[in-house]
């Protein structure tokens, strides 16, 4: 991997599944198909989700009415702490010298997490639960910009208009950092200089 050259870069904005933590989607339906979800492989996706998985993460159902909701879908009862079972399934352990290149990055940027998430996932996120340091998510980042709290998903290009509003950003002199293609592609129509990183990648290596 080449190195990049960061002397004209004041903000770096990073994804979080694929990118912070390796997911593994197989995982995560499996999971779901075993609390009775059958239509799992075709709701669940690394990079945006579908149905009412797709309404979680953009704010339009609750916590609760998502769980109310997949149980009926499912047509049976689970109880909460297995609905959370199934969507920690997506993630493998987090790798903590990721964590503390994030901070080390700090130290000469700004730095801020843009994530296609929802508050089942955030919960473990943002506790102490999170990393082996003990510190949450949030304690990595300067700011975090998550699907469910603006109300829309990556790849729309409102999202990233929201960060870039927020955060005063120039994009020409922030660097995206993601591992979806469509998410990649919205933000260098928007001037953003970009990394995709690639599956089985470390963002590490670039830095």
């Amino acid at each position: 991997m080449d190195k990049l050259n960061l002397e004209q870069i004041g903000t770096i904005i990073f994804d979080f599944g694929g990118v912070i933590v390796d997911i593994n989607r197989d995982n995560a339906v499996s999971r779901f198909k075993e609390i009775g979800l059958s239509q799992a492989d075709e709701l669940l996706d690394s990079y945006r989700q579908q149905g009412l998985f797709l309404e979680l993460e953009e704010g339009k159902l609750s916590e609760h009415e998502f769980y109310i909701e997949l149980q009926r879908l499912a047509g049976r009862s689970f109880t909460y702490r297995e609905m959370k079972y199934a969507w920690m399934g997506f993630f493998s352990p987090v790798i903590q010298a990721r964590l503390d290149a994030i901070s080390e990055l700090r130290r000469r940027h700004r730095v801020c997490l843009l994530s296609n998430t929802n508050p089942i996932v955030m919960e473990w996120a943002l506790s102490p639960q999170f990393s082996s340091s003990g510190k949450s998510l949030g304690e990595y980042f300067d700011s975090l910009y998550l699907s469910y709290q603006l109300g829309v998903t990556k790849p729309n290009r409102a999202i990233f208009e929201r960060v870039i509003e927020v955060e005063k950003l120039n994009p020409s002199e922030t660097l995206f950092v993601d591992d979806g293609v469509s998410n990649i592609n919205t933000a260098k129509l928007l001037g953003f200089r970009t990394l995709q990183i690639q599956e089985g990648e470390d963002f590490r290596g670039y830095f």
